[in-house]
């Protein structure tokens, strides 16, 4: 099965590409240029595998929580080509995804995901790997203030297994959230993959888990969009 991948939803552009059995690939990271660099992505990867859209089986994109912008850009993207080529869509969350990497390239099988929010909030959350090799949301994701999340997780019915290991921008904006984390410094992952949400989205599909293109909707976790942008942010 051949499907397509593509995530704007952090400052990160990606895109990837399941087809015949290969894997192509393609990352930049691009802040505030996504409605410029997504669709020649996308064209460079098609091109590369000698790949057309009516030779997908469907599409996957980053659903969210991230840019409202960006998040909006990838939507609407990926319902322009689903419609162009008749394909469903699946949307795969940009938190789970960056868990997902950090259990592919590094075998983390618990993992805290959080993405610098704005707004003095991150978004956030808690993911472990199951039988399938698939991250699994085990908290439900939301946006904080960090001085919350300790109370956040310490509320969960899921037992928190902490520090645990940690990827996103969130950690390096809000240096008291490094009480939960294991891995010292930058975590090694910032940004969500489209290769990641590949390998989610395809057992989506797997498990009839897809919708047709004007059912693909954006997850912000919160309502509430930021008009001023903090110092230092």
């Amino acid at each position: 099965m051949n499907y397509l991948a593509i995530d704007a939803s952090t400052e990160a552009c990606s895109v990837a590409l399941n087809f015949n059995g290969n894997i192509y690939h393609q990352f930049e990271l691009c802040p505030q240029s996504h409605s410029t660099v997504l669709l020649p992505m996308i064209d460079s990867i098609l091109t590369k595998a000698g790949c057309t859209l009516a030779e997908l089986d469907g599409l996957i994109f980053g659903r969210g929580p991230g840019s409202f912008t960006g998040v909006r850009i990838g939507i609407g993207v990926v319902q322009g080509l689903a419609f162009s080529a008749q394909l469903n869509v699946v949307g795969v969350s940009t938190l789970r995804a960056m868990a997902q990497q950090a259990y592919e390239q590094f075998q983390q099988t618990n993992v805290i995901a959080a993405i610098d929010a704005r707004m003095s909030e991150v978004y956030t959350g808690y993911f472990s790997v199951n039988a399938q090799g698939i991250m699994e949301e085990k908290i439900p994701e939301a946006v904080l203030p960090p001085i919350k999340v300790v109370e956040h997780y310490s509320s969960a019915e899921v037992t928190l297994a902490a520090p645990v290991y940690g990827v996103g921008t969130g950690w390096d904006a809000y240096q008291e959230l490094s009480v939960y984390k294991t891995n010292a410094g930058s975590p090694e992952i910032l940004y969500p993959d489209a290769r990641s949400m590949l390998t989610i989205g395809m057992e989506d599909f797997k498990n009839g888990l897809a919708v047709s293109a004007e059912f693909a909707q954006p997850v912000y976790v919160r309502d509430t969009v930021s008009w001023k942008k903090l110092p230092g942010r």
